[in-house]
């Protein structure tokens, strides 16, 4: 064993080791962290296309450095702060989105939760008003009635409330029905669900900027899946051309969805409400949870 420690410690006396502090750790950890979630952020969204485009110009700016091309450097350096800028507005979508993907963090959504009251939190979505959205959307979907209804959750969607007409009702499917029934005023545009009331209608939405979704998808799809990439919210599409019925949450479209599906995605929006309140009561009390 003595032999054998001798063998370890000849060998590894020629290698230098530097001396780690828990900061240097630390350090590492967070780099290592951003670098992996920038990483996934770039598969995920437009910015990897765009990067495509910027290592060109950077191969090309390389070439120009090693030939010389002094005109062509001369004007690079020259632009370089016009350039910084046009980047900033070109990734302006991608990099909203991940900011507002970071604040809704757990950690993030916890400090900032425990600093509200009990009024100003989210009110869960109930039984009964999953009940009225899935008789609604079926019915619509057997009409061939083209619907679009956004339920909010975390992040407040008073902006697109602010495009409609307040009603500020109750849900039931009598009325969401009567909303989307065609050439009525109310027709056209989102309905807007907060606390378990309709709280506005021919709200406008935002349209998604992905280029791969397909080409099939009309503007209702396109406007529900732009609001979920901007937003937390959940939106029940409903398709006047086909009758099927669509969720779309988080950036993601779930099509095809019968009475059962969709009700499961409405009863997973309830579960996440519902896990929430219960971390809040925990860190407030001075608890911790585990994820």
């Amino acid at each position: 064993m003595e032999a054998i420690w001798a063998f370890i410690q000849t060998h590894l006396d020629g290698i230098y080791f530097p001396e780690l502090k828990w900061t240097d750790v630390l350090d590492i950890f967070i780099i290592a962290y951003s670098i992996y979630h920038i990483l996934l952020w770039l598969k995920t969204s437009r910015a990897k296309t765009l990067l495509r485009g910027i290592f060109v110009v950077a191969l090309f700016l390389a070439f120009a450095a090693v030939a010389r091309l002094n005109t062509i450097l001369w004007i690079a350096r020259n632009l370089i702060n016009v350039i910084l800028l046009t980047l900033v507005i070109l990734f302006q979508p991608e990099l909203r989105r991940a900011l507002d993907e970071l604040g809704r963090k757990n950690f993030v959504s916890r400090l900032f939760n425990s600093m509200y009251s009990k009024n100003d939190s989210v009110k869960n979505i109930e039984d009964k008003t999953i009940y009225e959205l899935v008789k609604a959307a079926v019915q619509l979907a057997k009409d061939k009635t083209g619907a679009l209804i956004v339920i909010e959750h975390d992040t407040p969607l008073g902006e697109i409330i602010n495009t409609g007409i307040s009603i500020d009702a109750e849900v039931t499917h009598q009325l969401l029905i009567n909303i989307f029934e065609k050439n009525t005023p109310l027709h056209d545009g989102a309905v807007v669900i907060k606390n378990n009331r309709v709280i506005a209608a021919t709200c406008y939405l935002p349209l998604t900027d992905n280029g791969e979704i397909e080409k099939a998808l009309g503007t209702r799809h396109r406007a529900g899946l732009g609001i979920s990439e901007t937003t937390d919210s959940m939106t029940v599409i409903v398709s006047e051309e086909t009758g099927e019925i669509s969720v779309a949450y988080m950036g993601q479209l779930y099509k095809g969805l019968d009475e059962d599906g969709l009700r499961k995605q409405l009863t997973k929006l309830h579960s996440e409400q519902e896990e929430k309140p219960s971390r809040s009561r925990k860190l407030r009390k001075g608890g911790q949870t585990n994820e």
